[in-house]
């Protein structure tokens, strides 16, 4: 009978230890350790799919790497364009997808359709361990989804599951949700970060090995992120987040690592009556402006994934009344924000020192790229000098610290999607002033923050 033994392992990172302490050495958290009693079966197991279960077929040969095939992996779609823009061009046999969000987001929802479509022509199984399979069915009948050929489990046991996609042999294997599932050998409840790993590298080695695709749903912590991705990004293909708070009907989903695409890459829903429903023009729901111009607001045209898509940035500058004032920003980051403002006052003459400054970017969209800058700080000086800035302007530039103003990638790109939808003006670096300017459309140069200010 194989030897159990005990570990100790992160809740937060799952960094595993032999004996505890109190601080984490990996992720530096403290009093995060907890005891986990891991048996010889289990622990054999997962040392047998670390030496090469996960890579599917294992190959005892050394080859060279020029006479390795390269055909195309085939791809099934998930019925949704901009589900299959996020993977990178649809779902990837033998592949491992991992989709999260916070509770209401439309995980399940959005899951469920895909599998209710995909069962019409494809062998599907959907294990639910969340809901029962009335509940199921009930929200597969008020979405109105085609249910004949989905088959249906509820159970939270891998081993039991294991052996039903044995002996059913489906092409995709929905999981909702990996936080539910447990292995018989662990003794640590669901959920737990000996339960989440164990049973994701049973799961996945089983996909890798019968050419399964596999879409896991997963649990997001307090602060938005994956619960234990330290865990399982290493084991799966793909992670998937969908984002959307309860006061907007949009949801996006956002590819933070993908094996067979681009990162970053950004689809669009709406949340409706019959479930979500793909939007295959977002800059047009982004812009759905007032008809009198305000001050502070601006139109800036960031690049996700692999198209440009036009947002609104808004800028409210205050007088404060505390001695140390707000810088607040939803959707931007609120530490380059203080740069930002920074750079305006030592190279743009304005001083914001005593202002509240708040940014929203409309939407609900979060801008992660630097290309931003230059529309937050026309915008901010919008609302400082309270003066609205022309309807039809664009903009878009990185900032430095000596106040230059930087080329951004695919810049020929973002103005062509600024000329599609009606503007006439853009505020770009110099260094992506296109060599051929879309009819209608004036291309404004700048190389420093001041050449911008005095355009304006």
């Amino acid at each position: 009978m194989a030897k159990a033994r005990n570990a100790f392992v992160c809740t937060e990172c799952g960094a595993e230890y032999r004996k505890w302490q109190g601080q984490c050495t990996s992720c530096q958290e403290w009093n995060t350790l907890s005891e986990v009693r891991l048996s010889g079966a289990s622990h054999g197991a997962a040392t047998a799919a670390a030496r090469g279960g996960y890579s599917g077929s294992l190959s005892r040969e050394v080859i060279d790497l020029a006479s390795v095939d390269l055909a195309e992996v085939p791809r099934l779609s998930s019925t949704f364009a901009e589900f299959d823009r996020v993977l990178g061009g649809g779902l990837v046999p033998g592949s491992a997808v991992l989709l999260g969000g916070n509770p209401g987001a439309g995980k399940s929802t959005l899951l469920l359709q895909t599998a209710c479509k995909l069962a019409q022509q494809r062998r599907v199984l959907y294990v639910t361990g969340e809901e029962s399979l009335s509940q199921v069915a009930m929200r597969a009948h008020r979405l109105q989804l085609p249910t004949q050929g989905l088959k249906m489990l509820a159970e939270t046991s891998v081993e039991t599951i294991l052996a039903i996609a044995e002996r059913e042999r489906p092409e995709i294997l929905v999981i909702d949700s990996i936080q539910t599932m447990h292995l018989e050998d662990i003794s640590s409840a669901p959920g737990g970060v000996a339960q989440v790993r164990e049973s994701a590298a049973a799961l996945t080695r089983f996909a890798k090995q019968s050419n399964t695709v596999l879409l896991l749903v997963g649990h997001v912590t307090k602060d938005g992120s994956l619960a234990g991705p330290k865990v399982l990004e290493h084991m799966i293909d793909a992670s998937l987040l969908l984002e959307g708070g309860a006061d907007s009907r949009f949801r996006t989903l956002r590819g933070q690592k993908n094996r067979f695409g681009a990162v970053n890459e950004l689809g669009v829903f709406a949340m409706l009556e019959h479930g979500m429903k793909e939007v295959k023009n977002p800059s047009a729901i982004f812009l759905s402006r007032q008809q009198e111009q305000a001050p502070g607001s601006l139109v800036m045209v960031v690049w996700e994934g692999t198209r440009p898509i036009l947002v609104e940035v808004q800028a409210l500058l205050d007088e404060s009344a505390l001695g140390n004032p707000r810088r607040v920003a939803v959707g931007l980051d609120a530490n380059r924000l203080s740069m930002l403002l920074a750079v305006l006052h030592r190279h743009g003459g304005l001083f914001t020192g005593d202002q509240d400054v708040f940014l929203n970017v409309v939407g609900g969209v979060k801008v992660l790229e630097t290309s931003a800058d230059l529309a937050v700080l026309l915008a901010v000086v919008s609302s400082l000098q309270s003066r609205p800035l022309a309807r039809e302007l664009v903009v878009f530039g990185e900032v430095g610290l000596s106040g230059e103003i930087r080329p951004v990638p695919s810049g020929q790109e973002r103005i062509i999607e600024a000329a599609k939808h009606g503007f006439t003006r853009a505020i770009v670096p110099r260094g992506n002033v296109p060599r051929n300017t879309p009819d209608g459309m004036e291309v404004v140069p700048v190389d420093k923050l001041a050449d911008a200010l005095e355009v304006l």
